[in-house]
């Protein structure tokens, strides 16, 4: 049977993490549990992976992409530009889908360990995997808080919510509603919510929050969405992403409001897609080349001065509104 890295570090008396450290060449490690690792590889006859790579550090030029499903346009178009980038920066990528599945996510971290990826960018919503604190890896994380030592991307979740909720007062709503999570994850995206109560707050309105359960399917959304509009009645609603936006214009549509001069509302992400095929959408537009461009330079940046301290934690970038261009909002 073809020795794993459990055996390697059992035979050494060193964790997995160790071993994966060893074999990447990445943080401090003494010359002496180094020599242990080596040993126990070239007694076992393991191999680091299907490439054959040496043992001394040298880079396999593939990078562990993690992100949910890739039928949402905003990572499908991020994955893309990143693979893209990768690319030209000389990388392969092994693409994960974690499909919002903890465990799911934890193996395949347990592969990219096994295949000694050179690094790994994460966009993935589970939290509380803990397992990203003893990767041994660099890790670049985007919107989502893995540890407190993997560098952050994203875009001003803050200001997009604040600035989504300003324009559709000056666009004449006064009953505006937040339609999204209300709880906190201390995650980066948790600013959309607090940049619209903060605006809320300025403008002298009063804070509406309605929950919706991300991974329900459309047609629980739009039940959801139904009960807001039949029960609630806003005259506009600030959505957290593109997707729900588009379920409420067709919510409000079945139920024959008209848009926007009953109901004014935006969305949050921007891509391509939306803009070529949903110009009735306004939306805040997150700059997701900038994005890709700036995880993947962090992350080489890391691959190649491993021992060098993190420059800074949090990297956000601007976003812009996109007003619609067939209606007046």
């Amino acid at each position: 049977m073809r020795p794993k890295l459990t055996d390697v570090a059992k035979k050494a008396g060193v964790s997995v993490t160790t071993v994966s450290r060893v074999i990447n060449n990445y943080g401090y490690l003494s010359q002496t549990t180094k020599d242990k690792v080596f040993a126990a590889m070239k007694e076992l006859n393991y191999q680091p992976n299907s490439l054959a790579r040496s043992l001394h550090g040298k880079k396999t030029n593939l990078i562990g992409v993690i992100f949910p499903s890739l039928s949402n346009p905003f990572f499908a178009e991020l994955v893309e530009q990143i693979e893209k980038r990768l690319f030209q920066a000389g990388y392969k990528t092994i693409l994960c889908n974690s499909a919002d599945n903890p465990e799911k996510e934890r193996t395949y971290l347990r592969l990219l360990m096994a295949n000694q990826v050179d690094g790994i960018i994460s966009g993935a919503h589970n939290l509380g995997i803990k397992e990203y604190d003893n990767v041994g890896l660099p890790i670049v994380s985007f919107d989502r808080k893995l540890s407190d030592d993997i560098p952050i991307v994203s875009s001003d979740n803050y200001r997009g919510g604040a600035l989504a909720t300003k324009e559709l007062y000056q666009a004449g709503s006064r009953h505006i509603y937040f339609l999204g999570s209300s709880k906190r994850a201390e995650n980066p995206t948790d600013n959309r919510l607090l940049g619209h109560q903060k605006m809320i707050k300025e403008l002298g309105l009063t804070t509406h929050i309605h929950s919706i359960d991300f991974e329900e399917s459309p047609n629980l959304k739009l039940l959801s969405i139904r009960e807001l509009l039949n029960n609630h009645h806003p005259d506009g609603i600030v959505c957290t992403d593109d997707l729900t936006a588009l379920l409420v214009l067709r919510c409000a549509q079945e139920l024959g409001l008209k848009v926007p001069e009953q109901l004014k509302i935006t969305g949050f992400d921007g891509t391509s897609f939306i803009q070529d095929y949903h110009p009735e959408l306004s939306t805040i537009v997150q700059p997701i080349h900038d994005i890709a461009a700036l995880l993947v330079n962090i992350l080489s940046k890391r691959i190649d001065q491993p021992h060098t301290e993190l420059e800074q934690i949090q990297y956000v970038l601007p976003i812009k509104f996109l007003r619609s261009t067939t209606t007046s909002l």
